[in-house]
């Protein structure tokens, strides 16, 4: 599997692109457990443009994420091809285009998932920002608008002959958001298109690698995108079994990470609401109180004494997922 000159090997797993969650701390550490591609927070164009200092910090990547990818979402041709000069700037190995964020404030104002219902204007962002810009550029969407218009089968031959290098495909429709299941049939059909060449990327509802497995073995996808099954644990792309108390000590380098990357108040911002999020703790006696003091932590020495608590109390020291 290969986007531009970037060799993947085969049955890839990609970290999806989520706000709020892919922060470099946590891709660095997907990275190092298995994840072949990593994605950073979706950047607004808008904003980008205007040089918002919270949007423009997005952009801050490592060599030792590659391959890593930047995704952008807007709703103007003018601003997506100057978010992408930008963009570029920053050295991804992967320009991606986010028309599939089904929240109401992106969608709602015509971008991400919001541009299935505007077709021509998707295919005219697409088709620039790929002239305007020399790294690979690739696309994220849904099925459609709703399960009346389920128009990703044309839409990826559309989006192929605008000059993408990749498509990943969510398996439910923007009226969906993320309830229900998603429906993979209409991503094999995708990919057993004939006339599609470019690799399709499946994402929806993998929470484990045995799931992505199955999904290769029956959609014969190119790729897997995992997404929120990975919050908190980014530990999720390795075979490799760790104890609880490695799992801690993963956390903890998270959130070193973190606030040496992106400072102390964004990086503990970020990190805590992994903690609080991760499956590891699920169970714990009389949790909530622990969970509510992470959310509200301040500081680093904050944040590492709940974990060291987590560590030697007597009633999850030998804890095992």
């Amino acid at each position: 599997m290969k986007i531009g000159n970037i060799e993947f090997g085969s049955r890839p797993l990609f970290l999806a692109p989520m706000e709020d969650v892919t922060d470099i701390g946590f891709r660095m550490l997907c990275k190092r457990f298995g994840a072949a591609m990593v994605y950073t927070e979706f950047v607004s164009a808008e904003a980008l443009v205007r040089s918002i200092k919270s949007t423009v910090s997005k952009l801050t990547i490592s060599d030792e994420e590659r391959p890593v990818g930047i995704q952008i979402y807007g709703r103007t041709v003018e601003d997506m091809v100057e978010a992408a000069r930008i963009v570029e700037q920053a050295r991804p190995d992967v320009i991606d285009i986010n028309f599939g964020c089904p929240v109401k404030k992106v969608a709602g104002k015509g971008a991400g998932a919001g541009m299935l219902k505007n077709v021509p204007l998707m295919l005219d962002i697409t088709r620039e920002v790929v002239k305007a810009v020399k790294v690979p550029v690739t696309v994220k969407t849904r099925l459609g608008w709703d399960s009346n218009n389920l128009i990703i089968s044309e839409l990826a031959e559309q989006l192929q002959d605008c000059g993408i290098q990749a498509l990943t495909i969510h398996g439910r429709t923007r009226s969906q958001m993320y309830t229900g299941e998603a429906d993979w049939s209409l991503i094999g059909e995708v990919k057993n298109n004939p006339r599609i060449h470019i690799p399709i990327i499946g994402n929806g509802d993998i929470g484990s690698i045995a799931e992505a497995h199955e999904a290769f073995d029956r959609y014969g996808v190119d790729a897997v995108m995992i997404g929120r099954a990975t919050f908190g644990q980014p530990w999720l792309f390795s075979e490799q079994p760790l104890t609880y108390e490695e799992k801690i000590g993963v956390l903890e380098e998270q959130l070193r990470i973190n606030v040496e990357r992106i400072g102390e108040y964004r990086g503990i911002l970020h990190t805590r609401r992994h903690l609080a999020a991760s499956p590891i703790f699920k169970g714990i006696p009389n949790f909530r109180q622990t969970r509510i003091a992470m959310l509200r932590a301040t500081t680093v020495e904050e944040l590492m004494g709940i974990l060291k608590n987590l560590t030697s109390d007597p009633s999850v020291k030998d804890r095992r997922e």
